[in-house]
């Protein structure tokens, strides 16, 4: 038994829920009766909705408490070009998803509309954000949690170093337990995919590939249009030079390996090569990778609009607006954790009216398209780090009279 688990943990995560993919389209085609199969999807489902609200509560907490201070303007500039960019990847991603509405086969249809005005939406918003957080966490109302969380994560800045260290342990251990519980995916899937190709037959993967093209149009736009502008336009130079040396050195890398925490160390490899300050860029790398979250912030647009429109809700601009706001923040709370962008999509999905279960099945959806979509967001993220990294470092030069070349 101890070999079997040992083999099945050693094989690569992406081939166990290829294989789990392949069984469950086989298992719904040719032995639809076997419905027990269906429970794995359930209980992934389950679990995946235990443990996200209690994995946005610690992150944001630990993170906001263990924040430097003292950051000099050079890194001022870095954060808001991070902010930013991953504030105008969400934008990109409402507009792709109004220009291409892509729907799922999901479960529990509901007949719901969002809050159609501006004052009802923060009527509703700020009601959510003094609900009790023990409540929050329970529900899953994800608004009060993120409110909470971020109090209770800025009164602590000031704690001693003993306290943030149980901090950090505790939001490890959390982080550590949603990757056992990945560990269950290949599972999961195969349930879901089953229940799914046993009531709507193969057509489901037709509706999988539209959410990916239009996942990966989206990012493949900020990282070759909107980000490029944003470093030409506090450059006032030609960004591709730069913005491509860093997709060839970085992006690749970290496609593979899915991991901006993993890709670190390439990154400091390559600001070394493009001559940055070492005592600035081992701070700016390590903070892009937690907040440089461009890919993850579109992940969980398209995916929650995806989720209210396969509902019928009806999203008017200022909700979407809204939820790009809470997809940036959301998106800085996802580094670090495996599927951390798609267990964020219910904060999304919870303002725009859509149930924690309808939420939860979407996740799943995102897990069968991960092996693209992770990947592709990850390359984006690292890389950006980077690119902005060096931006902020080259503007401060410029701004000095000095000469920059990259």
């Amino acid at each position: 038994m101890k070999n079997i688990f040992s083999f099945y943990t050693k094989t690569p995560l992406i081939l166990r829920i290829a294989i789990g993919l392949t069984v469950g389209v086989l298992l719904g085609l040719f032995v639809p009766q076997a419905t027990f199969v269906s429970v794995f999807g359930t209980v992934f489902v389950g679990a995946l909705k235990a443990i996200a609200p209690v994995l946005v509560f610690v992150l944001i907490i630990a993170s906001l408490a263990g924040a430097g201070k003292g950051i000099g303007g050079r890194f001022k500039t870095v954060i808001v070009l991070y902010m930013l960019s991953t504030f105008l990847a969400a934008v990109v991603a409402v507009a792709g998803s109004y220009i291409f509405k892509v729907t799922l086969p999901l479960g529990e249809a509901v007949d719901k509309t969002a809050p159609a005005g501006l004052g009802e939406v923060f009527q509703s918003l700020l009601e959510k954000m003094v609900s009790n957080p023990v409540t929050s966490i329970i529900e899953g109302n994800y608004t009060g949690i993120l409110t909470w969380s971020v109090i209770f994560g800025l009164a602590l800045r000031s704690s001693n170093d003993n306290t943030k260290s149980v901090l950090n342990d505790i939001s490890g251990g959390v982080s550590k337990a949603v990757a056992w519980v990945i560990q269950i995916a290949p599972f999961g899937i195969l349930g879901l995919v089953y229940s799914s190709v046993g009531e709507y037959g193969l057509e489901i993967f037709t509706d999988y590939g539209k959410i990916l093209l239009l996942l990966v149009g989206c990012m493949l736009a900020v990282a070759l249009i909107v980000d490029p502008i944003v470093v030409a336009i506090t450059l006032k130079r030609n960004p591709y030079p730069l913005v491509l040396k860093c997709f060839k050195e970085s992006g690749i890398t970290a496609f593979f390996t899915r991991s901006s925490a993993a890709n670190i160390p390439v990154n400091m490899k390559l600001c070394e090569k493009l001559g940055l300050d070492k005592e600035y860029y081992s701070v700016a790398i390590p903070l892009g990778a937690t907040i440089n979250m461009d890919g993850a912030a579109i992940t969980i647009t398209v995916m929650s609009l995806s989720a209210a429109f396969s509902q019928g809700i009806n999203v008017n601009i200022f909700v979407a607006i809204l939820l790009s706001l809470v997809a940036t923040l959301g998106a800085c709370g996802a580094s670090g954790v495996a599927g951390g962008s798609l267990l964020l999509i219910p904060m999304a999905c919870s303002l725009l009216g859509v149930g924690q279960d309808v939420a939860m099945q979407v996740v799943a959806v995102g897990f069968i398209i991960g092996v693209v979509q992770d990947s592709l967001e990850t390359a984006i993220n690292s890389s950006g780090d980077v690119i902005f990294c060096a931006t902020a470092e080259y503007s401060d030069r410029m701004k000095k009279g000095e000469k920059v070349k990259f």
